[in-house]
């Protein structure tokens, strides 16, 4: 039986968030075709993880015996996020751009799950486990833009998720988001209309992939 890994971290919800309506539309896909797969949904804004603490930190670099309490109750919560790392099959992660970067939600669940030693290090426990990215941003961030050096997204996340934890990333980048409610940015609003179209293709491309690949 298959396993997602769903992880949702954009402030708004529903149709209002577009990295929540492409990770939908993946979602659906999938479970379409793997009717009898589990998913594991984690809505980061609803529900964040807690922001690291010395406590979880230095915990994953101590004995079990020789944690203190405290440390003990915090490694347990990161162990949870862990494991559900590992046990995923697939891995959907919704990531808009805020201010130039990922949410800090998704920044806690990073440092959460990052383990030198375990996720980490030489043998990454889920070295190969495929990640797509709906990274979404208000404006254009593509080469050649004015804003092109400004995208602190993507390469910090294939910087951890590539060659940190050695998953096999993927990015869909639905762009000028903010064009339907900017009156300044109205003459973008077609080529809003058509990246987003893009990415609803893209996200059912990928999900049909996917089960190919597992089923192979």
């Amino acid at each position: 039986m298959a396993t997602l890994l769903h992880i949702d971290s954009s402030v708004f919800s529903g149709e209002a968030s577009s990295s929540r309506s492409v990770t939908a539309a993946f979602r659906r896909t999938w479970e379409e075709q793997h009717p009898e797969g589990a998913v594991i949904y984690r809505d980061l804004a609803a529900d964040p993880v807690p922001h690291i603490t010395a406590d979880a930190w230095s915990a994953g670099y101590t004995a079990p015996s020789e944690r203190n309490p405290e440390q003990s109750a915090a490694f347990a919560a990161r162990v949870k996020l862990i494991e559900e790392l590992e046990q995923a099959d697939d891995v959907l992660i919704g990531a808009p751009m805020y201010n130039f970067s990922i949410p800090s939600t998704l920044k806690a669940w990073l440092d959460s799950v990052l383990l030198l030693g375990r996720t980490a290090g030489e043998t990454p426990s889920a070295q190969g486990t495929p990640v797509l990215v709906v990274a979404s941003r208000g404006g254009s961030y593509a080469p050649g833009t004015p804003r092109e050096g400004y995208d602190f997204v993507q390469n910090y996340l294939e910087a951890v998720l590539k060659g940190t934890l050695g998953l096999d990333l993927e990015f869909i980048v639905p762009e000028l988001t903010m064009a339907p409610r900017n009156p300044a940015m109205s003459e973008l609003i077609p080529r809003y209309e058509a990246s987003r179209q893009h990415a609803f293709e893209e996200a059912a491309s990928k999900a049909k992939g996917l089960a190919e690949r597992l089923a192979a």
